[in-house]
């Protein structure tokens, strides 16, 4: 399974109005970073950034006035997305967002069922919070110390350790491999080397002729019908 654990900053809290100005995304495959990134600083054009802003993720009117805008990213970020699952934390504010930006250049919105909150994960795992990134971190033994303003890519990378320790940590990592891997490779996870691949020769039964027999003869008295008969060898 593919997803991208992304992050945005916006130039303020209404969508209606503010436009995204930074997106970050990290991928991962079965629950492990592949290493792939996303990143782009988008000009809001006709929008400032609010002082409010500002004083949270740093990002100045000045900074963005020669980056793009969202129609000259959009192709770019939907081709790195693909048909992953969008995981951010307070989903519904990143992606009311994104999806405001993409009904004003008439696309699709990305589906509800499509995204997972990892908000919303942590509140059922962690009732009595807090279950900010931060306080998640802290919980979780995650070094966010270089973590002085927000920024996208960087929380996306915070994120992404904090949602897979939420979904089982380190133990994800004993879950078998996938397509290309099973035939004998490792993959390094960097808590343990998983290495999966066909024995060289069946192993034989442990059943004796006694049983093998005695079992036949069992199947024979419940019937042709019986569910036992498809499984039966061909004599």
């Amino acid at each position: 399974m593919r997803e991208i654990i992304f992050d945005t900053e916006t130039t303020g809290l209404d969508n209606r109005l503010d436009r995204v100005i930074e997106i970050g995304g990290i991928e991962l495959d079965n629950h492990f970073p592949t290493g792939r990134t996303f990143h782009v600083y988008i000009n809001p054009v006709d929008r400032k950034v609010h002082p409010d802003a500002l004083a949270v993720h740093g990002i100045s009117d000045e900074f963005l006035k020669d980056k793009p805008d969202f129609s000259g990213i959009v192709t770019e970020l939907l081709e790195f997305f693909g048909n992953a699952r969008w995981v951010a934390h307070n989903a519904t504010f990143d992606m009311g967002f994104m999806n405001a930006e993409f009904a004003r250049l008439g696309l699709a919105a990305i589906a509800n069922d499509l995204v997972t909150d990892t908000l919303a994960l942590a509140r059922r795992k962690h009732p009595m919070g807090p279950n900010s990134l931060d306080a998640l971190c802290r919980r979780y033994g995650i070094d966010n110390s270089h973590r002085t303003k927000h920024g996208a890519l960087l929380d996306s990378e915070l994120l992404a350790e904090v949602y897979i320790e939420m979904i089982g940590g380190r133990q994800a990592a004993l879950g078998l491999l996938s397509g290309e891997n099973r035939g004998g490779s490792a993959v390094e996870t960097g808590e343990v080397i998983i290495v999966a691949g066909q024995r060289p020769q069946q192993l034989g039964s442990r059943l004796s002729i006694a049983e093998i027999e005695a079992h036949a003869a069992l199947i024979a008295k419940m019937g042709a019908k019986a569910i036992w008969a498809k499984y039966e060898p061909a004599k």
